[in-house]
C-alpha cells in the first residue's frame, strides 16, 4: 500500500504533467493480468513487493532524448517540472501519513495523558507498559508493551495481590523500588483482553541503583478528536515524526562513519512484517499509526541524494540546473544503476538478519 502510493504520486504527477507514462503496476512480475487504458498499460503482478511506474524519459535513452514522441518525456520538461515529478512520490507518503494519522485521532488514538492534544477526549485510560527491557525481571515473567497493569502490589502467604498501588506511575515507581527484597504480583490485561498475572522480583542495576522489574509505563488513554482537530493534530504528528526521523538517520550516519553503526539495527521488509503483525494485536488505531510511521520513513529515505533514489534523481536535476546544461544520460544512468545494486545488497543484508533474529526467536 505505502509503494504503490508513493508510485501514484509519480504516475498522477506525470499525466498532470503531459508525460507519457507507458505502465503502473502492483506488485512485481512475473504478471497476472493487465490491461491497457489510453497509452498506460494496467497490470497486477504476482510478487507482492510494492509496485512501478514506468515513465518515458525517467531512464534516458535515444528514443526518449530523439525520437517522434520525445517532447512528451520526462526530460523535455522544464527542470522545475521534472523534479516535482520525481519528488511527488514523497509528498504522497507524508500526505498518506497525515491522513492516516488524522483517521487515528477520529476513531481514537492511543495517547499518554500528559502528552495528548489540549481538549482531548480521553476513554479507557489505564497504566499501560510502553517498554519491556530485555533478560529483566518482566521480559522473563512475560509482559509486554501494550499490557495494561490492572493491579501491582506484594502478595500474601495465598499468593493473592494485596497493598495494591497503580495510583500512577511515579508512585507506581517507587511502590516497586520500595519492594525490592519481596515478592510483587502483577495482574494485566492483554492486548486481546485476556487478564494475567505475573509473579517477580524487582532487581537493583537495572535504571541505576534503585531496585526494579525493567519496564516503562504511562497512563494511556484512547484520545478521540472531532475532524478538524484531527487533521491538526495529523499533520502536527507527521510532521514531528519527520523531524524524528531526519534525527535518527543523522545519528546513523553519524556512528557510520566513526565505524559504531550495526546493521543489526535495521529492520527490512522481512522484520517490518513482523512489526505490522504485532501492532495489529493491539488494535487498528495502532496498526494504522504504525503504518504511517513507515510511510514517513520512507518518504525521508526516498529523499537521500542517493543514486537511484528519487533524492538521487532530484540532485541530478539540481546540478543540471547549476551547470545549465544536461548531464550525459549514459552517465546517471550507469550511477543510478550502481545506486540500484548496491540498495538490493543492502536489502539482502538486513533481510538476512531479519530472518536470523526470527530463527533465534
Amino acid at each position: 500500500m505505502l509503494i504503490v502510493a508513493h508510485e501514484f504520486g509519480h504516475f498522477i504527477a506525470a499525466k498532470k504533467a503531459g508525460v507519457r507514462v507507458d505502465e503502473f503496476a502492483i506488485g512485481f512480475p512475473p504478471k497476472i493480468f493487465s490491461w491497457t487504458r489510453g497509452e498506460t498499460r494496467y497490470s497486477i503482478n504476482f510478487l507482492p513487493f510494492g509496485g512501478f511506474v514506468k515513465i518515458f524519459g525517467e531512464d534516458p535513452n535515444d528514443e526518449s532524448l530523439a525520437g517522434l514522441d520525445r517532447a512528451r518525456s520526462l526530460t523535455a520538461r522544464p527542470r522545475l517540472v521534472q523534479a516535482w515529478i520525481v519528488l511527488a512520490g514523497v509528498l504522497f507518503n507524508f500526505l498518506l501519513a497525515w491522513i492516516l494519522f488524522s483517521i487515528g485521532f477520529l476513531i481514537g488514538m492511543p495517547a499518554p495523558l500528559d502528552g495528548a492534544p489540549k481538549g482531548a477526549r480521553f476513554s479507557n485510560v489505564a497504566l499501560t507498559i510502553t517498554q519491556v527491557l530485555p533478560d529483566s525481571p518482566a521480559a522473563k515473567a512475560g509482559l509486554k508493551p501494550g499490557d495494561k497493569i490492572k493491579e501491582l502490589g506484594t502478595l500474601d502467604k495465598n499468593s493473592n495481590i494485596i497493598n495494591a498501588n497503580i495510583t500512577n506511575p511515579e508512585l507506581t515507581r517507587e511502590f516497586i523500588s520500595t519492594h525490592g527484597d519481596q515478592k510483587l504480583g502483577i495482574s494485566y490485561e492483554e492486548a486481546n483482553g485476556v487478564t494475567k498475572v505475573a509473579v517477580l522480583t524487582a532487581v537493583s542495576g537495572i535504571i541505576k541503583e534503585k531496585p526494579a522489574i525493567g519496564v516503562s509505563f504511562e497512563m494511556i488513554g484512547k484520545v478521540t478528536l472531532p475532524i478538524h482537530r484531527a487533521l491538526f493534530e495529523g499533520g502536527r504528528q507527521t510532521v514531528v515524526l519527520t523531524l524524528r526521523t531526519v534525527e535518527a538517520l543523522y545519528d546513523l550516519a553519524k556512528k557510520a562513519v566513526v565505524g559504531e553503526a550495526k546493521i543489526t539495527s535495521l529492520t527490512g521488509p522481512v522484520g517490518i512484517v513482523g512489526l505490522v503483525g504485532t501492532a495489529s494485536q493491539f488494535g487498528f488505531a495502532y496498526l494504522i499509526s504504525f503504518v504511517a510511521l513507515i510511510s514517513v520513513n520512507l518518504a525521508v529515505l526516498n529523499l537521500l541524494p542517493f543514486p537511484a533514489l528519487d533524492g538521487g534523481r532530484a540532485f541530478f536535476i539540481l546540478i543540471e540546473s547549476i551547470i545549465q546544461r544536461p548531464i550525459s544520460y549514459k552517465i546517471t544512468n550507469a550511477i543510478n544503476a550502481v545506486g540500484f545494486v548496491l540498495l538490493i545488497v543492502l536489502m539482502l543484508v538486513v533481510t538476512y538478519h531479519d530472518i536470523s533474529k526470527i530463527l533465534v526467536k
